[in-house]
């Protein structure tokens, strides 16, 4: 899997509501392979087994808008000021997740996003 490219979409993450019968679900429909950080995130693993794609979160309540799109960011810090100076909110974050910092904003038309970057 190639570098993540900055503010590009990168990730998506679903949001679940059990971990494990969504893990089930997913490796028995389609196939897929999981990363586990703990017994509180699976990371869904590329096709290619290098890297990884997505993500099944039970700390994010499925939603009605659907899966959260994550982006990468060369400079997280720098990415939120050109997040909040382009008329967007801050709704979480920046905060630190295995593997880097991330934080979560809303645009003008009220769709969540997020953004992360490896530290």
């Amino acid at each position: 899997m190639p570098a993540p490219t900055h503010h590009a979409i990168s990730y998506i993450e679903l949001g679940v509501t059990d971990l494990s019968a969504a893990r089930a679900f997913y490796e028995q429909a389609f196939g897929w392979r999981f990363n586990d950080y703990g017994p509180a995130y699976s990371s869904i693993a590329a096709p290619d087994g290098e890297g990884e794609i997505g993500g099944l979160n039970p700390g994010a309540a499925p939603s009605a808008e659907g899966p959260l799109v994550l982006l990468f960011s060369e400079d997280l810090d720098a990415t939120v000021g050109a997040v909040m100076d382009a008329g967007g909110t801050v709704v979480a974050g920046p905060y630190e997740f295995p593997g880097g910092r991330r934080f979560e904003f809303t645009d003008p038309s009220g769709n969540r996003l997020g953004v992360f970057a490896d530290s």
